[in-house]
């Protein structure tokens, strides 16, 4: 089903696991990893939306009617712009305590200024200046959000950013967020894969200690199992012996590396 706009997508998964998809490149065409997917998991008294994604319609609404009497809990699982604009809908975010400063401040989305979309006319009414949520709640590894039922630990993953998190679930979940997904994967600086690598390794361990894990990205394919977390962590170990065949991509100040399975953007700064 689709709402009013026609701009989201929502697909039920599970009796208690929604998925809402929004097409991030909409906003500039550079951004290539659709959809975003935003998950809404349903305990017996509360819920969990995983993000807010890109702000440019109501997506309180959606949620509201999917819900019922529960009460909404709303996490980030990061602090990248898709993932949060839509925070100023919702009065208190939960996010983890090392990027709390990004989502307690407007946030400035000077970069999209010039996109050929159309749309982005949205961010101008706003001089390009999403505010943020009322209330901000820190969390951090090893935080359960309890839904009645359903329990969701928190797992701090830093690499991709300092503060992501992945989510893990009694019921057999396990929501990667940007940590892991097949697509345009961002990367730190090459001098700081050792973090990522070893976010991947505890995962890869998570992995293996529970059974038939499904795994959920915040963009593209899912439901994927651990063979994403093992490519990924290939991947990146591997880059070493692509690295001549980098290019340069200036609208991320980041260098482009590509693979058979994924296409690398690797921070320069």
């Amino acid at each position: 089903m689709k709402d009013d706009y026609e701009h989201f997508e929502v697909s039920k998964q599970k009796e208690y696991l929604y998925v809402i998809k929004e097409n991030i490149s909409l906003v500039h065409p550079v951004y290539r990893n659709d959809p975003l997917n935003m998950y809404l998991i349903l305990g017996t008294h509360s819920a969990l939306l995983l993000d807010t994604g890109c702000g440019l319609f109501p997506l309180k609404p959606i949620t509201e009617k999917l819900i019922g009497e529960r009460k909404l809990l709303v996490v980030n699982t990061h602090t990248h712009w898709d993932h949060i604009l839509g925070n100023e809908e919702f009065k208190e975010i939960y996010v983890h305590e090392n990027e709390v400063q990004v989502v307690s401040k407007p946030y400035d989305l000077w970069f999209l200024k010039d996109s050929p979309c159309e749309i982005v006319k949205l961010y101008e009414v706003k001089n390009f200046l999403i505010p943020p949520a009322e209330n901000i709640k820190t969390i951090n590894d090893g935080y359960i959000f309890d839904l009645g039922k359903i329990t969701v630990e928190v797992i701090h993953c830093p690499g991709h950013s300092p503060g992501s998190i992945c989510l893990l679930t009694n019921t057999g979940e396990l929501f990667t967020s940007d940590v892991a997904y097949y697509g345009d994967t961002f990367l730190p600086k090459i001098n700081d894969f050792p973090e990522v690598l070893e976010t991947l390794s505890k995962l890869i361990k998570l992995c293996e200690k529970y059974d038939n894990l499904e795994l959920y990205p915040s963009h593209r394919i899912y439901p994927c199992d651990k063979t994403l977390i093992t490519d990924l962590y290939n991947g990146i170990k591997n880059i070493e012996k692509l690295w001549d065949s980098r290019k340069s991509f200036d609208f991320f100040e980041a260098w482009q590396i590509d693979d058979d399975k994924f296409r690398y953007y690797i921070s320069k700064t």
